[in-house]
């Protein structure tokens, strides 16, 4: 039998529905498009949904270098009880009296939240993939041993409560997070609910942003299988996630090449492109040159004599 024809490199926005792991997504995408080079950038929790990024055929090379620090999240924090994950489907670690989350009153929500908003230390979830003496810490939980995660530097740009509900025992806050990478909102949850003096965890939790990729971009998997087609062709997704810098043809052979070009005179990764607008490298200034970081167009592509 014939091979199946491999799809075109690019990126697809996939909005990851509840309950898959990010590798569960990968794995699914390769059977739609019928590839094995199919990588995801910036994991997400199985419990969360929305913005997984998913890099096809030459198109991951990109995600090592894609700008991902900057997320934006819709959450549902609840107050009234601490779990050991900091989230919904944790086991219970202590739950607070009916008065006790009763008191909660909107202005010391909000004054939690002021305090865990800018440039704050904070302890990542002890089931969280930080590494500890090379292993996950999740993993280390797992095996029924004790984590203690020192504290890291994050910045949490926006932190909005947009609604507060009650019910008998519980305080459920809506909130949107904009912060940096590396930031853990079931910890936040968990420090507003400690500062609170009443316990907190993540309830729910959606990505509608990471980096320059939007949710309004994304598709369901269930669409992605009626309609196998890419968010972004390569040209596109470097156009989209790098600044861009076109070169004539006879800088554009060298970049195939993998040879130094002159210059551009800015700082990090930029998009290099042919005069046909086709993208060749991403690509760094290195002093009194430019380097090619990573090569995406072949050697012999649109070489002229």
């Amino acid at each position: 039998m014939p091979r199946p024809t491999p799809p075109p490199p690019g990126l697809l926005v996939v909005d990851k529905p509840g309950g898959m792991t990010s590798h569960d997504v990968v794995a699914r995408v390769r059977r739609i498009l019928g590839t094995r080079k199919v990588g995801h950038a910036g994991t997400l929790d199985p419990m969360a949904t929305g913005v997984l990024v998913l890099g096809v055929e030459r198109a991951t090379k990109l995600l090592g270098h894609l700008a991902l620090d900057r997320k934006t999240y819709l959450a549902t924090i609840v107050l009234g009880a601490a779990t050991t994950t900091d989230d919904a489907e944790g086991e219970p670690l202590s739950e607070a009296g009916p008065e006790a989350v009763g008191e909660i009153t909107q202005p010391a929500v909000r004054a939690g939240i002021a305090a865990l908003t800018g440039d704050i230390q904070q302890v990542p979830s002890a089931v969280s993939a930080v590494k500890v003496d090379g292993r996950r810490a999740y993993a280390r939980v797992r095996a029924g041993e004790r984590v203690d995660l020192p504290p890291r530097p994050v910045t949490v740009y926006r932190f909005d409560l947009l609604a507060l509900r009650r019910t008998d025992t519980r305080a459920e806050l809506d909130v949107v997070v904009e912060c940096s990478s590396g930031t853990y909102v079931r910890a936040l949850a968990r420090d507003l609910g400690a500062a609170l003096g009443v316990g907190g965890h993540l309830g729910a939790l959606c990505r509608t942003t990471v980096g320059p990729f939007t949710l309004a971009a994304a598709r369901t998997l269930d669409q992605l299988e009626q309609r196998p087609e890419l968010s972004y062709d390569l040209d596109a997704a470097v156009a989209a996630a790098f600044p861009r810098r076109d070169v004539d043809q006879a800088t554009a052979k060298a970049v195939r090449h993998g040879r130094p070009i002159p210059p551009a005179g800015r700082s990090g990764v930029y998009g290099v492109f042919d005069p046909d607008g086709h993208a060749l490298a991403l690509a760094a200034d290195a002093g009194d040159v430019a380097r090619s970081v990573v090569v995406l167009a072949p050697a012999s592509q649109g070489d002229r004599k």
